[in-house]
C-alpha cells in the first residue's frame, strides 16, 4: 500500500462508520479514495446538479450545506459524512455543498459503499442512524417551521415501511403466459413464485421484457425458467432506509416481506421501490410543498384529506404525538395561510393597512390534530377614526371569505362564532388591548372564560409585529394586576381530577353525551389550564403549546422537575388517545363511551389525573387557593 493509502486509512479508522469495518475492508476503500483540494468558497457540488456515485467525508476545513435560499442547513467539518442521502435518492443535488474554509475531501465510490459498508450490519446501522442526524438546521428566518419539516424527513426514513400485505403469487409450474395474465389482471408489476407459501423466485415486468420479448424464452415456459432466484427477504418491521439501502445493494426494486424476514418462512407481503416514492412523497414536507403550488381550496382540502391518512400512519408507527402534533399544526398553518392569500385575491383589493391573523383555542396551541371547528382572530394597525368603519367593514369581509374557505377544507365553522368574521373579534390593536385589559382587570366568569381560550392566540399570517405589540400590552396589563393569576388560578381548579370518591369516572349526566366521558374538559383542560397560568406567572411569551409550556417550566422551576414531566407524559397520553378515538370514531374524539375501554385504557386514564391532582396542588400553594376554595 502506498503512503497516500496509508494515512488515508490512518485517517479513517478514527471515524464511524469506518472504525466499524475490517482492517482489510477499509485498506480496499483506502486505496480508492480520491483526494479533493478546494479553496474557501469553491463548490464541491451545486443545487440541480445530477448526483454523482459518490459520497464524501471532509479531511481538513469545512464544508457548509446551503438551501436554494444560501441559508446554512449544515456545516460539515473533519470526520463528517455529507452527500450520502443523495446518492441514495439519486436525481438531482438539493442542496450546495461549498468550502467555508480551505478543504481537504474524501471522495468514496458507491461500489465502495455496496461492497464493504452496507453488508456490515454496524457500519449499515450507524448510516441508517445517521439518516437522521446528519441534518442539522442551524439558520431559518422560521425554524421552527423548518425543524419540523426536517423531523418529518427523519421519520419518513426511520418509520416501518408500508408494503402491499397482498402479495400476487403463483406456482412453480405456472407458465410465464399464464403468470403474465395474471399480472395484467391484477395491475401489479411484479408475481412471487411460492412453494409451500415460501417465497422462492420473483417476476417483474422487466423479465418479461428482456427475457420474453426478446425471444429468449418461450411463454409456454414455466416461471422458474425467467424468475430472480433466490429473493431478498426482510421482516415486516423493515424501515424506508433499511429498504432503500437493500434495492441498492442488490440492484433490485422488489422485496419480499416474510414472517421471520428469511426465506424459508411464510411470505406476508412486497414492497417495491414504487411503493417508497409514495411514501416520500406523502410526507409532511411533500404536502407543505404541495399547498404552495395549490390553486384551489378544493386541492388543499385534499391535501389536509391526506394528511389525515399521515396521521394514522404516524399514531399506527407510534411516533412522538408532541412531533405529530407540531407536524400537523405546520400544516395547518400553511392551509389557513394559502387560504388568506386565496381571500385576498377575491376581494381584489390589497388590505387597507396591515393586519395579523390569529390561531386561538387548540390550533393556536399547536394541538389541533383532528378537524375541529375553527377558533380564529384577526387584529388590524390602528388607524384614524374616519377610516376606521371602512377599515374594519374591508376585514370583516375579507375574514367571512377566509372562514367558508377554511370551511371548505373541512375546519367547521365555530359554533360560539370565536372567529374572525365577527365584529367582537376583528378589531385593531388598540382595541384589542382594552379588551384584554378589561378581561384582566374585572376577571369575572365570562371573562376568565374568554382569557382561556384568547390567551392561547398564535400569530399564522400578516404582520407578526403587530402580535408582539399585543402581547406586551397583555403582560403589562397582568403585571399592574397581579391579583388577576389568583383569580385564573380560581378557574383553574374549577375542574378537579375526574373520579367519584369512588374513583368511578365522572361522566355527563344528561343531553346528548349522556353516561359519556368527556375527555376534553375533564381531563385535558385541567391541564392545558394550569400549564397556561404557570407560564403566564413567569411572565414568558410566545410559549402556547401545553407539553411547551411544562418543559419550559421544568427549566424555570427544577424542584417541581417530577410534577411537570408527569404532566407532560398525562398530556401525551391524552392527546394520544383522544386523537386515536376520534379517528376511530370520525369525530373530535371528544366524549368516551366508557363501556368500550378496557381495563388496561381505564388504568391509563385514572393514572393521567394524578397529574391533575398533583399540580393544582401545587397551583393551590402557589397561589395561596386552599383559604379561597
Amino acid at each position: 500500500m502506498n503512503t497516500i493509502a496509508e494515512r488515508i486509512f490512518d485517517y479513517l479508522k478514527g471515524f464511524p462508520p469506518f472504525n466499524l469495518l475490517t482492517k482489510e475492508q477499509l485498506l480496499s476503500i483506502s486505496k480508492s479514495v480520491d483526494v479533493i483540494y478546494l479553496e474557501n468558497n469553491r463548490f464541491l457540488f451545486e443545487i440541480g446538479q445530477p448526483v454523482v456515485n459518490q459520497f464524501y467525508v471532509v479531511r481538513d476545513g469545512a464544508i457548509g450545506l446551503f438551501g436554494s435560499n444560501n441559508n446554512l442547513v449544515d456545516k460539515c467539518d473533519e470526520g463528517d459524512i455529507f452527500g450520502l442521502r443523495a446518492l441514495l435518492r439519486k436525481g438531482e443535488y438539493k442542496l450546495n455543498a461549498k468550502a467555508i474554509e480551505e478543504s481537504i475531501i474524501y471522495s468514496i465510490s458507491l461500489e465502495n459503499l455496496e461492497t464493504f459498508i452496507t453488508p456490515n450490519s454496524k457500519a449499515n446501522k450507524f448510516l441508517m442512524t445517521s439518516f437522521a442526524s446528519n441534518v442539522r438546521v442551524k439558520t431559518s428566518e422560521d425554524n421552527d417551521f423548518v425543524q419540523a419539516l426536517q423531523h418529518s424527513s427523519e421519520y419518513t426514513y426511520l418509520q416501518t415501511a408500508d408494503y402491499s400485505k397482498n402479495p400476487i403469487t403463483c406456482q412453480v409450474r405456472t407458465t410465464i403466459k399464464k403468470a403474465a395474465s395474471i399480472m395484467t389482471n391484477k395491475h401489479v408489476g411484479s408475481i412471487v413464485i411460492v412453494e409451500n407459501n415460501k417465497p422462492i423466485g420473483i417476476i417483474t415486468d422487466k423479465d418479461l421484457r428482456i427475457k420474453i420479448a426478446t425471444g429468449m424464452y418461450s411463454i409456454e415456459d414455466a416461471v422458474t425458467s425467467i424468475m430472480s432466484s433466490p429473493v431478498i427477504t426482510y421482516p415486516e418491521t423493515i424501515t424506508v432506509a433499511e429498504a432503500q439501502i437493500a434495492m441498492l445493494k442488490h440492484k433490485i426494486t422488489h422485496l419480499c416481506i416474510t414472517k421471520d424476514g428469511t426465506n424459508n418462512s411464510e411470505l406476508t407481503g412486497i414492497l417495491s421501490e414504487h411503493d417508497i416514492i409514495v411514501l416520500r412523497e406523502n410526507n409532511a414536507s411533500a404536502l407543505i410543498k404541495e399547498i404552495k403550488r395549490s390553486r384551489t381550496a378544493e386541492q388543499l382540502r385534499d391535501i389536509r384529506q391526506r394528511t389525515e391518512k399521515l396521521l394514522v400512519r404516524y399514531l399506527e408507527q407510534d411516533i412522538p404525538i408532541d412531533f405529530i402534533s407540531r407536524l400537523v399544526s405546520a400544516i395547518n398553518d400553511s392551509i389557513t395561510q394559502r387560504i388568506i392569500e386565496f381571500s385576498i385575491a377575491k376581494v381584489n383589493i390589497e388590505p387597507p393597512t396591515q393586519f395579523a391573523w390569529l390561531s386561538i383555542g387548540s390550533q393556536g396551541r399547536q394541538e389541533q390534530l383532528l378537524m375541529t371547528d375553527q377558533d380564529n382572530a384577526l387584529v388590524f394597525e390602528d388607524v384614524e377614526a374616519d377610516e376606521y368603519e371602512n377599515i374594519k367593514a374591508y376585514f370583516l369581509k375579507l375574514s367571512n371569505i377566509i372562514n367558508k374557505g377554511l370551511e371548505t377544507i373541512g375546519f367547521e365553522l365555530c359554533p360560539a362564532k370565536m372567529m374572525a368574521n365577527n365584529p367582537k373579534w376583528c378589531l385593531s390593536l388598540s382595541e384589542w388591548s382594552k379588551q384584554f385589559n378589561n378581561w384582566i382587570t374585572t376577571p369575572d366568569q365570562d371573562n376568565l372564560m374568554l382569557c382561556t381560550i384568547f390567551f392561547d392566540y398564535e400569530y399564522v399570517y400578516g404582520k407578526k409585529e403587530i402580535v408582539g405589540k399585543l402581547s406586551e400590552s397583555i403582560f403589562k396589563s397582568i403585571e399592574n394586576r397581579s391579583i388577576f393569576l389568583t383569580y385564573l388560578g380560581r378557574n383553574a381548579l374549577q375542574n378537579p381530577p375526574p373520579l367519584s370518591f369512588f374513583r368511578q369516572f365522572l361522566v355527563e349526566d344528561d343531553g346528548e353525551h349522556k353516561d359519556q366521558f368527556d375527555i376534553k374538559a375533564r381531563a385535558m383542560m385541567p391541564l392545558v389550564d394550569a400549564a397556561r397560568l404557570l407560564i403566564l406567572s413567569h411572565n414568558i411569551k410566545a410559549i402556547n403549546n401545553t407539553l411547551e409550556r411544562y418543559e419550559k417550566l421544568i427549566e424555570l422551576e427544577p424542584q417541581n422537575k417530577d410534577t411537570y414531566l408527569f404532566c407532560i407524559e398525562a398530556y401525551k397520553n391524552l392527546l394520544t388517545y383522544r386523537t386515536k378515538q376520534g379517528l376511530k370514531q370520525n369525530d373530535s374524539g371528544r366524549f368516551i363511551n366508557l363501556e368500550a375501554l378496557d381495563k388496561g385504557n381505564r388504568l391509563q386514564l385514572k393514572q393521567s389525573f394524578k397529574a391533575v391532582k398533583e399540580v393544582q396542588e401545587l397551583i393551590k400553594i402557589r397561589f395561596k387557593l386552599t383559604q379561597i376554595l
